[in-house]
């Protein structure tokens, strides 16, 4: 789960991780009121939009104001309208909200960010002097400019290790003490709160030496928000795919894709095989759609109801093989889903492992033109080539 710049920069202050002062907008007359308290004498603020999405900067959606009434405008223009960036894709996202904060004067622009790093099965910590870019670009063209410092989860990170950082960031011995106690606030904030994902781009060095973060985003481990319903009340379902929500709702992993072959398969492992042997023969994937391995009837019934829901979606492919997962109950969610909402666009199935010949039994005698296929390259074929005659 993501959540809003405003809303990790809360998360932030209650670590100790110093942030400019700012509130949310909904409303251009709400912009006005805040960049009025925020506002003295020859100083700015910055309205910025609020979506899911990074480079915003780019896409205008980060605009400076000198008075309350630039601040109403640049609110006015921002909110209702589409923002697109280059992580929003060509759709772009509507700007609901804003934040309003106040300016600082910026002495230097850094990058920091935490992340999990699976193959070390450890949290990592990676730093860089080249802030305000995409790190995206640095990576690719110039990797030795990024830190990374690998944190024992039994001792959490040291202060040497965040002194290591500091020095290696190029920061001079009267400011190794701000580093480590913003370093140290950003891991309690990340290990406490169960993220997945927190980064600053940029943290910025101010004028009078203070280090505050500009930017802040903020990824969660769905998993662990049971612990933190006050975490789990900032999600913003109108920043997300209907598709997806309503996957949740049944505890399906669904994930939107750009293609136009709708996939229902049971294990992630299995998921990917899928999508990867339909762009093999030149097909593609409309969703990532794992409904695990001991689905119901009716979790079945409402993954198919999402994948035809999708106008996108030209012919649909379920893969799926029995293990814990039984192919009757597959059987029996399908023909309980088609009997409901129809089916529309052709449909290939292949079963395989426990009561498949069941499953087929059923499948065969339910009264709807179902393609039946026996192996993965069967099915993808036979998939590929229906949608391609839709």
């Amino acid at each position: 789960m993501n959540i809003h710049e405003y809303q990790a920069k809360e998360i932030f202050r209650r670590f100790g991780v110093p942030v400019p002062r700012g509130r949310v907008a909904f409303s251009p007359t709400e912009a006005e009121v805040i960049a009025e308290e925020l506002l003295g004498e020859g100083e700015i603020c910055v309205v910025k939009a609020q979506i899911h999405a990074g480079g915003r900067g780019k896409a205008g959606g980060v605009k400076l104001a000198r008075t309350k009434q630039e601040a109403f405008e640049h609110a006015r223009r921002l909110l209702g309208n589409v923002l697109v960036t280059h992580q929003t894709g060509p759709a772009g996202k509507e700007v609901k909200k804003v934040l309003v904060e106040e300016g600082c004067k910026i002495e230097r622009e850094l990058y920091i960010s935490l992340v999990v790093d699976r193959s070390r099965e450890r949290v990592v910590v990676m730093a860089s002097q080249e802030g305000g870019v995409e790190i995206e670009e640095v990576a690719r063209k110039t990797p030795e400019k990024i830190i990374k410092e690998y944190i024992d989860p039994a001792v959490g990170l040291m202060p040497y290790q965040a002194r290591k950082i500091a020095f290696r960031l190029g920061f001079d011995k009267k400011q190794i003490g701000k580093v480590v106690r913003f370093l140290g606030g950003l891991y309690n904030a990340f290990t406490s709160t169960d993220a997945s994902l927190v980064e600053v781009n940029p943290m910025v060095v101010t004028g009078e030496g203070e280090l505050l973060a500009l930017d802040a985003k903020m990824g969660f481990d769905d998993n662990g928000l049971f612990r933190h319903k006050d975490i789990e009340d900032m999600r913003d379902l109108d920043e997300e795919d209907p598709r997806e929500i309503e996957a949740s709702r049944y505890n399906l992993n669904y994930v939107a894709l750009d293609g136009n072959i709708g996939c229902m398969v049971n294990g992630a492992g299995l998921a990917m095989a899928t999508m990867d042997i339909i762009k093999l023969y030149g097909g593609s994937p409309a969703n990532f759609l794992d409904v695990g391995g001991g689905a119901s009837q009716e979790q079945v019934q409402s993954a198919f109801k999402i994948l035809t829901s999708d106008r996108n979606v030209k012919a649909i492919l379920v893969n799926i093989f029995g293990g814990i997962m039984r192919c009757d109950i597959i059987a029996e969610g399908i023909v309980g889903a088609a009997k409901e909402v129809g089916i529309k666009v052709p449909l290939v199935v292949r079963l395989q492992g426990t009561n498949m010949e069941l499953g087929r039994k059923i499948l065969s005698e339910s009264g709807f033109n179902i393609i039946p296929a026996e192996t993965m390259d069967e099915a993808a074929q036979k998939v590929v080539e229906a949608a391609g005659k839709v």
